[in-house]
This record gives structure tokens, sequence and C-alpha cells, in this order.
């Protein structure tokens, strides 16, 4: 007779549920985190898109060209 493990009601994997209060990233250039309704990415002002400032990533969109700005609005 072979021993069964005890069931259980977690799923299987061991994953951590995400934190629902936890904050997306954001650099300086951004307005909002990603993903906040009425905000879209745009090309970041200060490094026209190219992520770099000289030899170093641009300190408003962290290198990534891009910042998170709201959109449409009254």
């Amino acid at each position: 007779m072979s021993a069964v493990p005890p069931s259980s009601d977690q799923p299987a994997g061991g994953r951590e549920a995400p934190d629902p209060n936890a904050q997306a990233s954001m650099n300086p250039g951004d307005q909002a985190p990603p993903g906040t309704p009425g905000t879209g990415e745009d090309v970041c002002p200060r490094c026209g898109g190219s992520g770099k400032q000289g030899a170093s990533a641009c300190p408003d969109c962290g290198g990534t060209g891009r910042v998170n700005v709201g959109i449409g609005g009254a």
C-alpha cells in the first residue's frame, strides 16, 4: 500500500499571486503607472525616443525612449 500525499486547495506550481497593492514601475517622465486607464505610451520628449542622453540612459524614460502620459481629456 502506497502513501497518498495530502490534498491541497492551493494551485500547483507554488506560484505566489501578484500583490494587488504593488505599484507598477514608473520613470520620472511618466505621468502615471503603465496600464492606468486614460493613459498611453508616447515618445519621450527629452531624448526624442532614443533612450539616451549623451552616453547615458535618458533620466526621464529610464532608457526606454517611451513615457506613459495622459491622453484625451476635456
